[in-house]
This record gives C-alpha cells, sequence and structure tokens, in this order.
C-alpha cells in the first residue's frame, strides 16, 4: 500500500514522504490515527503542488537570509549600552539588543537566531557573535559596545 505521511513516523519517514507499507499498517493504524493518507492520484497532484511550492518559499528565503549575511559579513554593528566607570556598563548586553541594532540598519532579525560567544557582556568593547538564519546558514557577526 502507498502511503503520503502527514507527519513524521519513526522508523518510516519524513512529513510529506511517499512510502510503502503492508497493508494493515497502513489501513489499521497509520491512516486511522492520521498520520498518512492514501498515495492515490489526487493526492499525489495535490503533494507535488505543495513540494514545488515549499521549495520556492524555501529559496526566497535562502535568498533573503544571503542578503542579510552578505550585509553583516564585513560589518561592525554598534549597540549602545549606559556605562559607568572604567567601562563597565550597567546590566548586560543580550540578543534582544543586537537585534534591534540590526533592524534599525534595515534587516529584519529573530533575537532567537543569535548566540553571543561570551555569557555576559558587561564591559565596553569588542565581541562576536553566530547568527543563525537558517538550518545551514550561520554567520559570524562583530559588534561593538559602546556608550550611549
Amino acid at each position: 500500500m502507498k502511503i503520503i505521511l502527514k507527519q513524521e513516523v519513526k522508523n518510516l519517514g519524513e512529513k510529506d514522504d511517499l512510502v510503502t507499507v503492508k497493508n494493515g499498517y497502513g489501513a489499521n493504524y497509520l491512516i486511522p490515527k492520521g498520520m498518512a493518507i492514501l498515495a492515490t492520484e489526487s493526492n499525489q497532484k495535490q503533494l507535488t503542488e505543495t513540494l514545488k511550492q515549499r521549495a520556492y518559499k524555501l529559496d526566497k528565503q535562502r535568498k533573503e537570509a544571503q542578503k542579510v549575511i552578505d550585509f553583516l559579513k564585513d560589518l561592525t554593528i554598534k549597540v549602545g549600552a549606559k556605562a559607568g566607570e572604567n567601562g563597565k556598563i550597567f546590566g548586560s548586553v543580550t540578543s534582544i539588543q543586537i537585534a534591534d541594532a540590526i533592524r534599525k540598519l534595515g534587516h529584519e532579525v529573530d533575537r532567537k537566531a543569535i548566540t553571543l560567544n561570551e555569557d555576559h557582556i558587561k564591559t565596553l568593547g569588542t565581541y562576536s557573535a553566530k547568527l543563525k538564519l537558517m538550518k545551514d546558514m550561520i554567520a559570524d557577526i562583530k559588534f561593538e559596545v559602546i556608550e550611549e
């Protein structure tokens, strides 16, 4: 029996995979639990269209991510912070401030995509972080903490 998986099934496949299983497993377990649908001709056409649209969206997202990476590659982002004597800042710099600084430069970046290389940034200076825009698109970004 040929089926199309609607979700990941351990030891069988990922979502939207077209797989062949034994009739009992498909008819009595996967299909009633909503984990799969029969691979009829119309369902296969729908799957093909879905995969084509997903590939188009993914390609568009990759191009946008590459633009952001190319923009930030040679740029040092300025992050302002209130500082006291000896260059020690009040509080610490987080990924939220870095995401806001990038947003002010015209690129939208999720703060959760930024991983700081140091645990706590509490002094003025130049630091680096990793920006993970997609699973396989990671960029090293430089930022400088300056006094406001």
